[in-house]
């Protein structure tokens, strides 16, 4: 075994951001690295994901999930190779994926840590396409959103990480429409013409419940929300009877410093007999063995696509937050925490 390094970079929160973080909010630190102790693996990471959840944890605040500690490691989820175990079953070698991200070199407790093949998809995959952003998708769309051939689906945030795969998986289950939008015409070409989506709007060009009305004549059954704000109200117009919304997202206004008003038209609900339900990915885990099997034959049949947008180095990777912030990523964000 090689020796190990002295010391690993990793990315700490040292102030709570006051609306859009800045990287005046975080600090990229120095922290020895020492061999694992018994039941532990050292992990030097090679990817590690950045997600718009991470913006909630930054305030302190009481949420599903806790927030960052002020002068720690952030985490998140990360992969990479295991380059010292103490753990019984795990060797040196060794590709896992695990939630200590933010760093180059993690010590994950082993039963905290899942091997993963990198011959059946690489390594980036796991932390999107078939990793949690592609199970939120799935579950958000079939379990919470109970998808049902032939509905129309609308999605906002299309091309981001989730809201790609929730338009290509309404399509291959029998969705009659499936509209998204996005931030500018580029992804809205990609959506339209490499992801198969029946029409797609820029939300930059013009009310998002005209466009939605256009793209949309006849009305939507499911609205899978990554955005809130006037995508959400937009929706709650275009539902028909008895239709479904999963609010997954609201990035809309993560970085507001006065609460987000809420759509206007809130009494539709009521006539419409709308469904509107909150999806958390860590719910649905009992939804994994099913969803990996067929999004993985999806992904092996060429009928599912994906794209990953690569930030190079771990001392980028409060840029990559921030742009993923900005919506500068197409498909799922992800840092190389080697550069």
């Amino acid at each position: 075994m090689s020796a190990l390094p002295a010391f690993s970079r990793e990315w700490h929160l040292t102030a709570r951001p006051h609306g859009w973080p800045t990287q005046e909010d975080f600090a990229l630190r120095e922290a020895p690295v020492s061999a694992p102790a018994e039941g532990r693996v050292l992990v030097r990471n090679l990817h590690f994901s950045v997600d718009p959840y991470m913006r909630g944890r930054m305030n302190d605040v009481k949420s599903y999930i806790p927030p960052f500690k002020l002068d720690h490691p952030m985490d998140g989820g990360a992969v990479g190779v295991i380059v010292a175990s103490n753990a019984e079953g795990f060797a040196v070698g060794d590709h896992v994926l695990h939630g200590l991200g933010w760093r180059e070199y993690a010590d994950v407790p082993a039963q905290h840590a899942t091997k993963v093949d990198p011959e059946l998809a690489p390594l980036s995959a796991y932390l999107g396409v078939l990793g949690m952003t592609g199970l939120t998708a799935y579950a958000g769309l079939f379990e919470t959103a109970s998808f049902k051939e032939g509905d129309a689906v609308f999605v906002s945030g299309a091309a981001g990480a989730v809201g790609s795969q929730v338009g290509q998986m309404a399509k291959l289950r029998g969705a009659s429409r499936v509209i998204g939008s996005a931030g500018s015409d580029e992804k809205v070409a990609y959506l339209v013409d490499e992801l198969g989506f029946d029409a797609a709007f820029n939300y930059k060009n013009g009310p998002v419940r005209d466009q939605l009305r256009a793209a949309a004549p006849d009305g939507i059954d499911v609205y899978f929300d990554n955005v809130g704000g006037d995508h959400l109200e937009a929706a709650i117009s275009s539902l028909n009877v008895h239709g479904r919304a999963t609010i997954c997202g609201m990035i809309a206004g993560y970085n507001d410093t006065e609460p987000t008003p809420g759509p206007r038209n809130m009494a539709m609900i009521i006539g419409k007999r709308l469904q509107l339900k909150g999806v958390l990915v860590g719910d649905h885990y009992g939804l994994q063995p099913q969803f990996v099997k067929e999004v993985g034959g999806w992904l092996r049949s060429g009928e599912l696509k994906y794209r990953e947008t690569f930030v190079e180095g771990i001392e980028n990777g409060v840029d990559a937050f921030l742009g993923l912030l900005r919506g500068d990523n197409t498909g799922k964000m992800i840092v190389s925490a080697t550069s």
